[in-house]
């Protein structure tokens, strides 16, 4: 815990003083309680004499154009690219992390792009993207940095997505969602043993954020849940989760099944059978859910997006690709008129499924 603080220090918001001298940082459910020169388990907050510092601000381990539907989100700008960057550090400790290169690493490792928000917003507007996300690794950890940098971006006229766990307190997450216009969060399990034991957290904050968001903000929501086998991939974990989903976010709120590949502290894990994906959507779409999907497969039929109505294809998709759109100019479907609920324009995008890093001059 006692590390040398490095790199480019900004002053963090959301901490306080406690009676034993201790600085608690208020932004995760962790409340991490630091003396002086030690750094919360995110690694990017830190204390530095009698304050909180962020040391990763204005700092990221890369910037790229993707599609959209990469974060995922699925009925949110169809086919537009998303220009996309993360810093380094996470404030989970999940032994599955994809992207555990950025989340596990120290900042110095791999921060090697420096641009402001400003920055930021006037690259994306210039090449085309329509929004920017918070993705790779953690937004809520580089708070400080993602909402100047969504301000940013509004006043530039683009949307700003956030790509997080969801792991946030009542007191941070008013001012982190207060410029997001769209957040994929992950609902990494349905139970606590499993967020306790496999995420290093806990499931009842997650779910409280997930509440907050679709009843008191007007942020476009989808979920993603990684099916691991053998750990949260039962159909009764599946049937419970979908049933909470349905009484408490709804049955409009995307949901996203995502198959899990061997990777970080899992690798004694094999990867999730298509047919567990494909299983976990029919039991969601059985309690009720109209936009349920599946990820990180060839699936043509779990990856589009059906009326509810008649049945009718509305977007059909070939993984990050649009390849059908049966929607009218108002959102509707074509075939019958019924409302398709999500952020669409007139026409869809045109981006597909390429990826094109940006680097700062």
């Amino acid at each position: 815990m006692d590390r040398t603080i490095e790199g480019s220090l900004f002053p963090a918001r959301h901490w306080r003083t406690l009676a034993d001298g201790r600085i608690q940082c208020d932004v995760c459910p962790r409340l991490c309680k630091l003396h002086d020169g030690q750094r919360g388990l995110c690694f990017v907050r830190a204390r530095q004499g009698d304050a909180l510092v962020l040391t990763t601000y204005g700092r990221s381990s890369g910037f790229c154009i993707d599609p959209i539907e990469k974060k995922p989100l699925n009925h949110f700008l169809p086919g537009t690219p998303v220009f996309s960057f993360g810093t380094a550090g996470c404030n989970l400790t999940c032994r599955f992390c994809q992207n555990y290169d950025i989340s596990k690493a120290r900042e110095i490792d791999r921060l090697n792009q420096d641009a402001t928000p400003a920055m930021i917003a006037d690259a994306a507007r210039q090449l085309g993207c329509r929004s920017v996300a918070f993705t790779y690794n953690d937004p809520v950890i580089f708070l400080e940095y993602a909402v100047d940098t969504a301000r940013a971006c509004h006043e530039a006229g683009l949307k700003t997505v956030a790509v997080t766990a969801g792991y946030i307190t009542p007191q941070a997450r008013g001012e982190f969602y207060a410029d997001i216009d769209a957040a994929n969060v992950d609902l990494k399990g349905f139970t606590e043993p499993f967020y306790r034991n496999v995420c290093g957290g806990r499931l009842a904050d997650v779910l409280d954020t997930l509440v907050w968001i679709r009843s008191h903000t007007d942020v476009w929501l989808e979920v993603t849940t990684l099916l691991i086998p053998g750990e949260n991939d039962s159909d009764a974990e599946i049937g419970a989760l979908a049933a909470w989903f349905a009484a408490e976010l709804g049955r409009d709120v995307p949901l996203h099944f995502t198959a899990f590949h061997p990777d970080w502290r899992m690798r004694d894990h094999p990867p999730t059978p298509p047919a567990t994906l494909t299983r976990a959507r029919a039991i969601a779409m059985s309690h009720g859910l109209r936009y349920v999907y599946t990820g990180n497969v060839h699936d043509g039929a779990g990856g589009s997006t059906y009326c509810h109505g008649c049945g009718a294809l509305l977007i059909g998709r070939d993984w990050y690709e649009l390849t059908g759109w049966g929607l009218d100019a108002a959102g509707r479907c074509r075939a019958c008129g019924a409302a398709a609920t999500g952020v669409f324009e007139a026409q869809p995008g045109t981006w597909g499924r390429k990826r094109q890093p940006v680097r700062f001059q």
